[in-house]
């Protein structure tokens, strides 16, 4: 499988990253490890969790569970090497980590031990800050998003006193590089200038929700990824399984997410079922699977580093790991993107 360079790192990730999200509820330990072992055969090198793992529902009885199954895959397996290993940090209001603490130089150290702990290594390839301090207009809150009450001073000095605390552990050895989850391009960009001016970690890369359907990064956060080669990982690439075309016709198949999560996190709305069904017109009349479809134009980006998806079954991983075998042509790729204007921002 394509492999790319994970920002100015020397670590190579495979085009396609496995999530875990659903390890420890939705999946046992042991389909966990069968989807590891799949992954890996098949190419991958590059998994990612969270420390707050799983979801659906999150829970003070579960968090940390799903790093305790990949854990268990490195103690059982002996692998650890043939795998560049992601986790992240929980930002403020989580509750069931550290009381919902913000994240500063005083919770990074507790929350990289807890996750080397739990995954039985002695190294982290990618730290990430799940979402800031200051908030995110990510998760549907574009459509009300309002800066005006940060404190640019406070947030400044917020990533200084982080940034020294990540060096601390990139000096320890229990960390590689540096990357944010659900950030804006005025927030990448300033820790970007904080780790120059300073000579400390550099952000490697921003994971953001990306897809057919949330589009929000291909302006200036993908200017900002191209001249600054800070790679965006894309979650949720199937828009939590819309793009699949399962819920279409109000369909709710047994097991599945909108059976945990009756509106997919926001994502379910009309105008959503609708763009769903102009790709899955596009799919059909050229033979593609939906999903491999919209799994592999992601991968097609300029900005791409990796795509994450996940999966519940060894049926539906082997389909999303297929996508790494689609070549889309121009002709779909046009199709795709009048689809697009005629159905932006469906969510």
């Amino acid at each position: 499988m394509k492999k790319n360079r994970l920002g100015r790192t020397g670590i190579e990730v495979s085009a396609l990253c496995l999530g875990s999200m659903t390890w420890g509820s939705q999946n046992t330990m042991e389909e966990g490890h069968a989807q590891i072992d799949r992954a890996l055969e098949r190419g991958l090198n590059f998994i990612d969790t969270a420390e707050m793992y799983p979801v659906n529902p999150i829970a003070k009885e579960t968090i940390g569970r799903t790093e305790e199954v990949i854990g268990e895959w490195f103690a059982k397996s002996g692998r650890r090497d043939e795998v560049v290993l992601a986790s992240k940090h929980s930002g403020e209001g989580m509750k069931h980590a550290r009381e919902g603490a913000p994240i500063s130089s005083k919770t990074i150290p507790e929350a990289v031990e807890g996750s080397l702990r739990r995954l039985k290594t002695d190294y982290i390839d990618l730290y990430q800050f799940h979402w800031p301090n200051r908030g995110s207009y990510m998760f549907r809150k574009n459509w009300q998003y309002d800066p005006s009450g940060q404190d640019k001073t406070a947030t400044l000095a917020h990533m200084e006193d982080a940034l020294e605390a990540l060096q601390k552990q990139v000096d320890k050895g229990n960390i590689r590089a540096f990357g944010l989850s659900n950030e804006s391009a005025w927030g990448t960009a300033q820790w970007l200038r904080m780790s120059e001016d300073k000579g400390l970690p550099r952000v490697a890369s921003i994971q953001n929700e990306y897809s057919l359907l949330c589009r929000l990064y291909d302006t200036d956060l993908a200017e900002l990824s191209v001249n600054e080669n800070v790679g965006l990982l894309a979650f949720s690439p199937l828009a939590a399984g819309l793009l699949t075309g399962k819920y279409q016709g109000g369909a709710v198949p047994e097991g599945s997410r909108m059976t945990l999560n009756e509106t997919l996190g926001g994502r379910k709305t009309g105008r959503a079922l609708d763009a769903v069904g102009a790709y899955l017109e596009i799919a059909a009349r050229h033979g593609l699977d939906p999903a491999q479809m919209a799994i592999a134009w992601c991968m097609t980006r300029p900005f791409m580093g990796s795509v994450i998806f996940g999966a519940t079954s060894v049926t539906q991983l082997d389909v999303a790991l297929g996508a790494g075998n689609v070549s889309l042509s121009d002709e779909v790729l046009e199709e795709i993107d009048a689809a697009h204007r005629a159905h932006p921002m469906p969510f």
